[in-house]
């Protein structure tokens, strides 16, 4: 296949594996066979691509053009290459868990489900991919509103009341924010093509570039900052595999990726460092990675604390990419790898638990490690690595973070960044604790939720999720392990974007 051709094919086959989930709705076993066959499918169309980009090729392909000089066109550098891989990668995992969490919770409208999932994954390819930011609004937006019925997928007040600020709030920041920055930007630089060292800085006074960061990075609203950030706990009434696609496999990460590309391919992180709204950004994304963290040791919800600590996880790469130098950049970057597998493994956890135990307060789970303990296991893994310790991958990630500190002379943040580990400790760890260390309560029946199909492993006295539950959250879990060995492999993708002539200052 030429280059044009996989990138194409990438993109074309989640778009006809919803087509075929569609249609072959009538019977889940070939429905989810197929969903399943088409995400490896598409994962193995990726990393295909992923040679070429090693040998310092952008393979490109343009489709058309929409005004002249503003095309609909894809071209993989070494951070869309990584953010493909992880959106194609773990929609795989993910596809399995679904069809075990789905089937094992005896969720309604499966078929819709699966069929808005994989449109998910061809906007989030869509955006890994794009060529310029016009390309990446429009698959941006896609992802937003493939996701909306996901969201309220349970069609009750509660669920439609949380997709409706879902969807308000980030079609609201990027098309009042992001379009308009992006027209500023178009007017004034005659291209929104991303372009080593970025556009702007020949382009666009200091003044109106301090306006203009400020639009974008409050823009991109699947970065959540804070005080846009609402929508993201709102986003949990949805199930739990879509809690996993919100935070690890698409819509979290496509916004953060997003400020990675406009900082590195728009502003140019020597333009960035000159900029007073830097420091701004900086210190917002410093608040909302303590004040989300403070907001979820208070909740007692295990899917509501998991959606505050992404809150926070999210700053962690908008503050590297604010950092404006080398080091905090790839941290920032390592971090969309780190956390996909760390927080991917938690909600997998979350919905083992509901779904084997119908359990999802911190403290119904005392002593549930006895009879959960792979499950909680996996868990205490994603755990220490979204915390940053080895010999998990979340602590390379958080180290480079801390020397792009270092390198940046911002000793304020470093504190910052080193308070927050603490507070990530002060969240995460307490239901492991109460799982394995505190006395179950007295029987209570739930024992008598556990079906025959939901595990095999009942003969030992085990009582753990289905095995399409289990099985792929062993997978992620084992994964943070192996990117810590790994890491560097990630690292040296990253660092490519330096070598190929992007201007770091």
């Amino acid at each position: 296949m030429t280059e044009s051709t996989l990138i194409l094919t990438a993109l074309a086959i989640p778009l006809v594996g919803a087509l075929v989930i569609a249609l072959t709705g009538a019977s889940r076993n070939v429905r989810d066979s197929l969903m399943v066959a088409s995400a490896l499918l598409v994962f193995l169309t990726v990393l295909s691509i992923l040679p070429l980009v090693l040998d310092g090729e952008q393979p490109s392909v343009r489709l058309f053009e929409i005004l002249p000089g503003l095309p609909l066109a894809f071209a993989i550098e070494p951070l869309g290459m990584l953010f493909g891989l992880i959106a194609s990668g773990l929609w795989v995992i993910t596809s399995v868990y679904g069809i075990g969490y789905m089937r094992g919770a005896n969720e309604k409208n499966q078929t819709r489900f699966f069929a808005c999932f994989s449109i998910a994954i061809f906007a989030a390819l869509g955006v890994a991919f794009a060529e310029n930011m016009f390309t990446l609004f429009i698959f941006y937006e896609v992802l937003s509103l493939s996701t909306y019925p996901l969201v309220a997928h349970k069609g009750n007040e509660e669920a439609k009341r949380g997709a409706r600020i879902y969807l308000g709030l980030l079609l609201g920041t990027s098309i009042g924010l992001m379009l308009p920055a992006m027209l500023v930007t178009w007017f004034m630089a005659g291209t929104l093509d991303f372009v080593p060292g970025g556009i702007l800085q020949d382009n666009v006074s200091r003044s109106v570039g301090a306006v203009l960061l400020i639009l974008y990075m409050y823009g991109i609203g699947k970065a959540a900052l804070m005080p846009f950030h609402r929508w993201l706990p709102a986003a949990m009434v949805a199930p739990t595999p879509v809690s996993a696609l919100l935070h690890a496999v698409a819509v979290v990460k496509a916004g953060v990726f997003t400020v990675l590309k406009v900082s590195i391919y728009l502003f140019g992180l020597e333009y960035l460092q000159s900029l007073w709204s830097t420091d701004l950004i900086m210190w917002v994304a410093a608040f909302t990675l303590l004040a989300a963290s403070v907001v979820a040791i208070q909740k007692t919800n295990l899917k509501a604390r998991l959606a505050y600590s992404t809150i926070s996880q999210l700053s962690y790469i908008v503050l590297g990419a604010m950092l404006a130098s080398e080091l905090a950049f790839i941290g920032g970057s390592m971090n969309i790898a780190m956390h996909a597998f760390g927080k991917i493994t938690l909600f997998f956890c979350a919905g083992a638990i509901y779904v084997a135990a119908h359990k999802s307060e911190i403290p119904e789970m005392d002593g549930l490690g006895r009879k959960m303990p792979l499950t909680f296991f996996a868990f205490l893994l994603g755990a220490l690595s979204v915390i940053g310790a080895p010999p998990l991958g979340g602590f390379w990630s958080k180290w480079y973070l801390l020397l792009g500190a270092v390198e940046a002379h911002h000793a304020i943040m470093i504190a910052v960044l080193l308070v927050s580990t603490l507070l990530n400790m002060g969240y995460l760890l307490p239901p492991v604790i109460r799982a394995f260390l505190l006395k179950p309560p007295q029987a209570d029946g739930h024992g008598d939720h556990h079906d025959d199909h939901h595990t095999s492993l009942r003969r030992f006295g085990l009582a753990e999720a289905p095995l399409f539950c289990l099985i792929p959250l062993l997978i992620t879990a084992t994964g943070t392990v192996l990117l810590f060995f790994y890491a560097s492999s990630v690292q040296g993708l990253i660092e490519m974007i330096f070598t190929q002539g992007v201007n770091h200052g």
